[in-house]
Formats: C-alpha cells, structure tokens, sequence
C-alpha cells in the first residue's frame, strides 16, 4: 500500500467520522434529542401551509411526507405497506340493519324485547353472537363518583356479569360537572369494572354515552359524524346515483366482538324487576328524586343477548398512517417491538367567513374554539395537539436511528384521525404492519408541549395515564426511567384515575393498543387555555420541556427494548392516582 493511497484512507476516515454522529455513553442515544431541531420541526407542522393537518386534507399529506423524508434521511426502514412508509387507512361508512334482541326469562315467565322496542342498541355492535347470563346485578345509578363519596361498585365485583342501571340524572349530589361521568356509565362498567354487557336507560343524547368531552368517540358506535354533511344532499358523480348516508362511521373491523351498552325503555325494566324484591315503582320515585339507590342481585332471572346485525359498507375513504422501524441489534428479540405513537393530523381551517350576529362578529362554523383576539384566524394549527407529540416521537426514531440500538425493534407510528375518532391506531390495531402479538409496549404522546392550564408551576410536570393498569412491571420501568434523567421530571398520576372526569384513558390512540392487551403509558402535558383554538400555535411551545419529555420517553423505550423477556401483564388495573409516588 502506497502512503499516498494510505494518506487518501485515513482522510476519508475522518470526513466520514465527521459525519457520524458520536454515541453518548453514559444515557444511550437520549442526547441526541435537541430542542432546536424539534422547534425546526414544529414550526413547519403546524405553519399556516398546512391548514390545520385535517383528515383527508392536503396539508396532512404534506405532513406525512415531511415526516416519512426526516426518518429517511436517519436510515429508519419504512415500516407501512408495500415497503413505503405510508399504511393506508380504510374508513368506512356503514349502513346497520339492526335485528338484535333481548329475552328476559323470570320465574316462568319469558319476553322477547327487539331493536326499537322496548330497547336500543348501538348502530355497531360488532359480531354477531347470541349469548346468556343469570349473573345480573343492579348497581343502583351505575355511578362511581369519589370526589363526592358515590361509588355503586363499592365492595362489589361484576366482572363478567350483566349490570344493570337507572337514572339518567344521577343522584343528587352529582351536578353538571359530572355530565361526562353521567353519559360515560355503560362504558365505565365494561370497561372498569369487566361487565358482560351494560343495560341503562334512554339518556337524551344516546350520542354522548360513547363520545368523551372532548368530542372524540369512545368507541365507533354512535351517529354518522356530524361534521360530514348528507350525502344525500349531494348529486352523483358521472350520472352515478348519490352515497348513502352511513349509519356510523369506524376504521375498525366490523367482525370483532364488542360487550354491548344497551338503553333500555320503561316496557322492558317493567317486565325485567316485577319478580323481584324492590319494585321497579319504588325504583323510579326514588330516581324522580335523586335519592341513594340499593345494590342487589336479580332472582330467578336469565338475560339472553341476541346480537344480528347485517352490516353494508356504503362509503369508503382513505387516509395514511405513517409508520418506519429501527431494527433492533439481537437475533432473537429484534423481530419483538416497542412502539412509539403520536397523531399527526389536527382538525383544519374553518371554510366560513366572519359574520356580524346579535353577539357581534362570529366565524362562520368554525373547527373549533376561536380566540376572540384572533378573530380573523382562520387555522387551527395543532402546534401542541398533537404536533408537540409528533415531533417529540419523531426526535426519539432519530436518537435510535443514529444513536446506540437496543435489543427488540422500536416501531413508530404517527396516526391520523385521531381527532375524527382514533381512526388511525384503531385501523393499525386491527391491521398492524408487524405482528400485533410482537409489540410489547405502546408508548404515545399527545399534548406534551405546555404547562396544564397554563400554570407557571406546572413547568416540570408530565402526566402518566395507564403505565401501571396492564404491566405493573412498565409502571416500575417508567418510574425508573425518569430517576434516571439529569433533571427528572414530577409525575402526575392524577389523569391515571379511572373516575377521573376527563376520561383522558379512551381518549387518545394509546387505547387502541391497550384494548389489545399491550401495555401502555401515555404522557401528556393537559390542557391548557389554547386547546383546539385557532391559536394554539409553535411559538407557545416549551421546547425545553418538551426536549426532556422525549428523553424520558426515550429512556423508557430503551429499557423495555432491552429487557430478556416480555414485560409481564398482570393486569391489576389503575393503582396509581393523584399522591402517587414511586413504584408499585
């Protein structure tokens, strides 16, 4: 060898060195998270050229495409369908031709109650199956309310039985702040509490008992979304007749079981109570009151579901999750992941001018809250929901890619939808990329760039929901995780709650993947004086919050990543609430 030729190498080695990025250490690659690339990021995600990142809108493909060119430029392998970095998302609009049934047998006595008589089913409710039970439990007002000393589940386990439950109001000491909790019954007892089904009564929205506070669906089971207009009102294309318009909308799979929320009418809790000790009278006066209900079991009595619903997809649209991996370092557990996920769409620009009304100037129909000094605004640009989310996961695929790799695969996935109903990771739950059973923890970020309610003192918090409810082991892992830091962040495990009024556990895509059995931690800042404003914008962000909230997502990812076996899931449900500290 030549020491021109010699000279030639060892200058090549250098440039490339220059190039390469060092590896951190003592902390793996969570150094590799700068503030300053993240702010880069999140000025262009939320800018005004991208219109609110709108499912179905252009500025949410300019999103995905600026996302996918980042990852791609790290080395992180596409991980979406036909080796691009893109998963096509399939959401349907469906026609239900409900023939569901209830049969009622009690001391000798048996009654049939159909769909739209004498009960009410969801639009969807799932596959069809016929089953029955003579565990039955009334629990009085189906309400577990502790900030006011109500819980009708106290002492009491109803996992796998049919619970049943009266007054739409509540009891007296529950007033309007409990509206959530209210309409949130049928869901809390199958959910929480392991009910087979859930039967109450009529509410006067039967649309509230499966959409949350802030508009999001808890499940795909309510009325057509109420932001598309009637397809009906619409001419067909080419001569072609006109879309139906669909009964519901849902990205999900129309063949899955779901436990069924039954309303129920006075025909049906007439016939359902007359055999028992308490009179189904005596029950309504003291609902008409809103005095305290007793808890009993049904005698002598069988519920049998029948659950037939034909099912007609009459409109089908595409959205793009975005998806890419770093593969992990050992032949055995590389092929085993740990998934991070963040939704990248938020809810558009208003197409309504501003209007003079008896309240004064007013934007016509807007996409959501509209800050009075900002009048003339009009995009919503997600900087905080969920663009703090998607850059701050984005920065994570970066540290990984470019930094140390642990053993298993860190899987990444930025969901759109997620404001029109989990659309996303409720579509990639049903139909992963990699096999579901393979992703061992789900780690998803959504607002995580502000202080809660915009409180000075809220500077160093982060709120944790769900570490501790599937794997006791990750709730120990994450604790640990963050002592790690070189400033550890406060956690807050006060949303973590399941009574919590906000429900925040079914409202973000981190549930799409915790009703699949994985286990989970969802981060979040809370919410704050500019949520789905037309001013929640870059320039308000917390950079340096945000930074350290990567590298604590980080830190946690690594860790699971690099276990010798899967986090065990004990499955003992929400342990840590508002005063917790430390591990389990």
């Amino acid at each position: 060898m030549s020491f021109r030729r010699t000279t030639a190498i060892c200058i090549q080695l250098v440039l490339i060195a220059t190039f390469i990025p060092a590896h951190p250490a003592a902390n793996g690659g969570r150094n590799l998270i700068k503030t300053d690339e993240m702010r880069e990021w999140l000025t262009y995600l939320s800018s005004d050229e991208l219109e609110g990142r709108s499912t179905f809108s252009e500025g949410l493909g300019l999103a995905a495409a600026y996302i996918a060119a980042q990852m791609k430029t790290w080395g992180v392998r596409p991980g979406g369908d036909g080796g691009s970095y893109f998963q096509r998302v399939r959401v349907l609009g469906v026609k239900s031709n409900n023939h569901s049934t209830i049969t009622v047998s009690t001391r000798g006595q048996t009654r049939t109650f159909k769909n739209g008589d004498g009960v009410i089913f969801a639009r969807n409710v799932g596959a069809k199956r016929v089953f029955s039970s003579d565990q039955i439990e009334f629990v009085g007002y189906g309400l577990n309310a502790p900030l006011v000393g109500h819980n009708d589940y106290a002492g009491k386990s109803e996992k796998g039985k049919i619970v049943v439950w009266l007054g739409p109001e509540g009891p007296r000491e529950v007033d309007r702040e409990y509206r959530s909790a209210l309409s949130s019954r049928s869901r809390y007892a199958i959910e929480q509490e392991g009910a087979l089904a859930s039967i109450g009564p009529v509410l006067g929205n039967r649309r509230t008992e499966t959409r949350p506070a802030n508009g999001r669906p808890a499940t795909d089971t309510g009325s057509p979304d109420p932001a598309e207009p009637s397809s009906n009102s619409r001419p067909g294309g080419s001569g072609g007749p006109p879309i139906e318009r669909p009964d519901f909308t849902t990205a999900q799979r129309l063949d899955a079981p779901i436990p069924p929320a039954v309303s129920a009418q006075e025909d049906f809790f007439k016939f359902l109570f007359q055999n028992q000790d308490v009179s189904y009278g005596d029950l309504k006066e003291k609902v008409s009151r809103r005095e305290p209900l007793s808890g009993f079991s049904f005698k002598n009595t069988t519920i049998t579901v029948n659950l037939d619903v034909d099912y007609k997809i009459v409109r089908t649209q595409f959205t793009r999750n975005v998806v890419g991996i770093v593969e992990g370092t050992d032949p055995r557990l590389k092929d085993t992941y740990v998934a991070f996920g963040a939704h990248y769409d938020h809810v558009g620009y208003s197409e309504g001018e501003l209007v003079e009304t008896s309240g004064g100037q007013r934007r016509a129909e807007p996409r959501g809250r509209v800050n009075e000094d900002a009048r003339d605004d009009r995009i919503w640009n997600g900087a905080d929901d969920d663009g703090s989310g998607t850059v701050t996961i984005l920065a994570a695929a970066k540290a990984f890619a470019l930094g140390p790799r642990p053993r298993r695969s860190l899987l990444f996935v930025w969901h759109s939808g997620e404001e029109r109903g989990l659309w996303g990771s409720r579509f990639f739950a049903d139909h992963p990329t990699v096999p579901i059973e393979r992703i061992v923890a789900h780690i998803n970020m959504d607002m995580v760039g502000r202080n809660r309610d915009d409180k000075g003192d809220e500077a160093n918090t982060i709120y944790l929901v769900g570490s501790d409810r599937i794997s006791t082991e990750l709730h120990n892992i994450t604790v640990s995780a963050n002592e790690s830091l070189d400033k550890p962040l406060k956690l807050d495990f006060e949303l973590n709650n399941p009574t919590d009024l906000e429900q925040v556990y079914y409202r973000s895509d981190h549930y799409s993947y915790a009703a699949k059995g994985i286990p989970i931690v969802f981060m979040t800042t809370g919410l704050h004086s500019d949520y789905h404003t037309n001013t929640d914008s870059a320039e308000k962000i917390n950079y340096e919050k945000m930074a350290r909230i990567g590298q604590f997502g980080y830190e946690i990812g690594a860790r699971v990543a690099n276990l010798d076996h899967p986090l065990q899931r004990d499955n003992q449900g929400a342990r840590a609430v508002k005063g917790s500290g430390g591990k389990l």
